[in-house]
């Protein structure tokens, strides 16, 4: 009996640990994109955007969206 239990607990604890990382992606790409257009984050981080017209935080933005994307493709080559 034990070992089902156990069983169970790891099938949920991948579903979870996916719906996590899924999470993590959507957040990551949805600050990387405020940052590239100049959305909202982009004026939450006033003293950096006005580096330039905001070319850094735009930089910024585009490194964390492939940054992003990059772990995507590493994790599931991994698998």
């Amino acid at each position: 009996m034990p070992k089902k239990q156990q069983k169970s607990e790891g099938v949920l604890s991948k579903i979870v640990s996916i719906l996590a990382w899924l999470t993590g992606i959507i957040v990551s790409l949805a600050v990387g994109f405020s940052m590239t257009k100049g959305g909202a984050l982009n004026q939450s981080i006033p003293w950096l955007s006005s580096i330039g017209n905001g070319i850094i935080v735009t930089v910024a933005g585009w490194i964390v969206i492939v940054l992003t994307l990059l772990g995507v493709i590493l994790a599931i080559l991994n698998k």
